[in-house]
């Protein structure tokens, strides 16, 4: 009989003496040893507790804590190996700072008050931030006129709080949508060239302007002091990278989200609650404005129908499909006539994606990051034959088309995430009358994109705090669970979770939250490298070549999308849960 003593790196090591040893009681090693296969041997021999396992990925440490003998012929299972195996599983977690952390004068106002909640959210093993940039207050004071100074403050106290950093490049207004509690417009420069010529911004039918993004009729219109909206996004963004350069370079931001639209979003405002919009209404077309308008003609009469006008028939705000013309059955979204419209209304929202993804991997390239875009998650009137609220948005989808994998092919050449939302949203949650399909919806938007070779992520809508809507989201990250010997079938690269705020940090909330990170990690500790658990940050390429938009509409074709597991085998627990957490927390307090 030999003794095995391992050494810190967690191979054999030299013999020492057993007053020599380290002894760790804090950080029990059995919940490893539980699931491996020496675990059951080690036990019978009475050694359950004579090992200890150090923080981080990688095993510090395995010390006898008596001077026990161990036989050279046990089966000692391999730590490393099992937790290596398991990390392939971790899918990183980011929060959402608050949408005014930087105040509409360019202030970081309560820089002690966010990095204690930062601090909070490093403690808790969340992987990092993500945050707006918002155009209208880096660009406030004139066109070229940035000052950035705010925001690499909020950045050096990230870096130092050791977290990632996903940063939205935001084109769009805060104020008027979902979950907005600030108002953060346009820069006021771009506003006073919208008084004189309102079709800058998006137009309903009934002429109502839209003031959250500038409509994309003027990407390439030189009307803002010569720049058109595009030369204008890129301008921001090769600001952003000249000034950011020294973050960049140090690996805290692991990705750039470009703002394709309002909330930062791929999409047309089709649903604006400013404007009257209340869910679940069918929202309206933005079309309408003179721009926009013309090139729809252009395209028309190029078809062969220069008689064809967009819609006037597709209803209002808050009307059903079946309340209107176009979206009724039989209505004309079938007809030749609403399919082009319909094609040429979608095919814009790509282009227009595709054109400043492309800019923004220009500027970037060669960065260790990452591209991002997002796309909504329109998940109501899903189980309706039109998909009327997701047609007025841009996206062309229905039962025999599929809208949004041609949207998955276009990020595919510039290297970029599709980053969805809805991610916490359930059917049974839905209003009936609602037509709601969330869960479908995301099943599908999420099997595109990994058809497409690409990675996906994803947010929740909706500020949630229950256990069920966390199982949720951990149900889209690993829709066929945990692969104990390696990577899953399927795994998101990473969700951020909407968003920092005190009710996120109350106690019983926080308590769920923080199991809820650590089932993201797959029931692992923090892992600061993405490369070790198969998240690879290289330096961006160079955009492939464009892809014809016929190679595009061809992932238009319907398919199956991947099966899911119908609950996540990491749950933060259920209903019995909360009662134990609830009477563990009653007897606590009665001992203060």
């Amino acid at each position: 009989m030999s003794s095995i003593i391992f050494s810190k790196l967690g191979g054999l090591g030299d013999k020492v003496m057993p007053h020599q040893l380290e002894f760790q009681p804090e950080m029990p090693l059995v919940n490893q040893l539980e699931s491996s296969r020496g675990a059951r041997k080690l036990n019978r021999l009475g050694l359950r507790h004579a090992l200890t396992f150090g923080t981080g990925n990688m095993v510090r440490t395995l010390q006898a804590v008596a001077p026990e003998i161990i036989p050279t012929d046990i089966e000692v299972p391999n730590i490393l190996a099992d937790n290596e195996k398991m990390l392939a599983n971790y899918v990183p977690v980011y929060v959402m700072l608050p949408l005014g952390v930087i105040a509409n004068d360019n202030v970081l106002e309560d820089r002690d008050g966010i990095e204690k909640q930062i601090k909070e959210l490093r403690a808790a093993g969340v992987d990092g931030v993500m945050m707006d940039v918002w155009w209208g207050i880096v660009e406030s004071e004139g066109p070229k006129q940035y000052d950035w100074t705010a925001y690499r403050s909020l950045f050096q106290l990230i870096q130092q709080c050791g977290l990632k950093l996903q940063a939205i490049m935001s084109f769009h207004q805060c104020g008027g949508n979902v979950g907005d509690i600030v108002n953060i417009p346009l820069p006021q420069w771009v506003l006073d060239i919208g008084e004189s010529d309102p079709d800058i911004f998006y137009t309903n039918r009934t002429g109502n302007r839209n003031k959250e993004y500038l409509t994309i009729g003027v990407d390439n219109q030189p009307l803002f002091g010569g720049r058109t909206a595009v030369e204008i996004y890129c301008d921001y963004m090769k600001s952003f990278r000249e000034n950011m350069s020294d973050f960049l370079d140090a690996g805290l931001m692991i990705d750039i989200e470009a703002g394709l639209g309002p909330a930062g979003e791929l999409r047309f405002p089709s649903y604006p609650q400013n404007q009257g919009w209340v869910f679940p209404g069918i929202g309206e077309f933005q079309c309408y404005d003179k721009y926009l308008k013309a090139e729809f003609k252009e395209a028309a009469t190029s078809a062969g129908h220069p008689e064809w006008e967009l819609p006037d028939n597709a209803g209002e705000y808050n009307d059903t499909p079946e309340s209107t013309e176009f979206f009724g059955s039989n209505g004309t979204y079938l007809s030749e006539k609403g399919k082009f419209f319909l094609t040429w209304y979608s095919n814009k929202l790509l282009s227009h994606g595709d054109q400043i993804l492309d800019e923004a991997n220009r500027i970037f390239l060669g960065c260790k990051v990452k591209l991002a875009a997002k796309v909504s998650g329109i998940h109501w009137w899903y189980n309706v034959d039109s998909h009327a609220a997701e047609l007025t948005a841009g996206y062309y989808n229905l039962k025999d088309r599929d809208g949004y994998r041609p949207i998955a092919r276009m990020l595919s050449r510039h290297y970029a995430i599709l980053n969805f939302t809805c991610l916490e949203m359930r059917d049974s949650e839905q209003p009936n009358a609602a037509k709601s399909g969330p869960q479908e919806l995301v099943q599908q938007v999420l099997s595109g994109g990994w058809r497409e070779n690409i990675e996906v992520a994803g947010e929740n809508a909706l500020s949630r705090y229950d256990r069920a809507g966390y199982n949720q989201i951990l149900l889209n990250a690993r829709p066929n669970g945990v692969n104990r010997d390696g990577p899953p079938k399927l795994r998101m690269s990473g969700v951020t979770y909407l968003r920092l705020s005190d009710d996120l940090l109350e106690g019983k909330n926080f308590r769920i939250f923080k199991t809820f990170v650590k089932k993201m990690h797959a029931d692992q500790d923090y892992c600061p490298d993405p490369q070790k658990y198969n998240i690879q940050v290289v330096p961006l390429e160079r955009s492939k070549p464009k892809i014809p938009i016929e190679d595009l509409l061809e992932a238009t074709k319907p398919m199956s999308p991947f099966p899911f597991d119908k609950e996540t085998d990491m749950s933060v627990g259920g209903a019995l849960a909360d009662l134990f957490a609830n009477l563990v927390e009653k007897i606590t307090s009665l001992f203060k």
